[in-house]
């Protein structure tokens, strides 16, 4: 088999990024080497022609995770003309939904990701990406009289306990309970 063009392996190293940055979300940086590329399409052999190691198709697949979410913030204010504070409350109630809930794969990086970002201490990259990641959406989320931070800790506490809680009850009061909570500091 011949080699793949420049525009071909580019290509193959984004497919492979955008599906770790799913799986990773979805299950877990435990995630194989060789699951990851039958899922992305590609052969194991290949992906050691496009990353040093896991860790560094980790770093890279996290920082795309927080760019979409990065994009998805951006949209929003962009859908409210600028207008921070109702952008701010249409993240929230999209963020704190039931969809949301349920869809781990395309969702919030930092909620996805914690456990395993607590787990991984051999990876002080993937850290500081993260870090800078959960930096941002804090600071996106500030007001004028409110704390990103807590805001923050809210809706991913909240996000984590209803996935864990999925199929339940619980699991949807506690995504209304968040959201009236920053409905009613807004």
């Amino acid at each position: 088999m011949g080699r793949v063009s420049q525009a071909q392996a580019q290509e193959n190293r984004r497919r492979v990024v955008e599906t770790a940055s799913r799986l990773f979300r979805e299950q877990g940086t435990q995630v194989s080497v060789a699951d990851l590329m039958k899922a992305a399409g590609l052969t194991h052999g290949g992906f050691y022609k496009q990353f040093a190691s896991k860790e560094a198709l980790i770093d890279e697949a996290t920082a795309h995770a927080f760019g979409e979410l990065a994009r998805l913030r951006e949209d929003m204010l962009e859908q409210h003309a600028g207008e921070r504070a109702t952008a701010q409350q249409a993240f929230t109630d999209t963020y704190l939904s039931v969809e949301h809930r349920d869809s781990s794969a395309e969702g919030c990086a930092a909620a996805a990701l914690a456990g395993d970002m607590a787990r991984e201490p051999g990876d002080p990259e993937a850290r500081r990406v993260y870090t800078e990641g959960v930096g941002a959406f804090a600071e996106w989320l500030a007001a004028e009289d409110q704390d990103g931070i807590a805001r923050l800790c809210t809706m991913l506490g909240a996000l984590i306990l209803a996935r864990a809680t999925k199929g339940s009850p619980l699991s949807e009061e506690i995504l209304t309970s968040a959201r009236a909570a920053l409905t009613a500091t807004s």
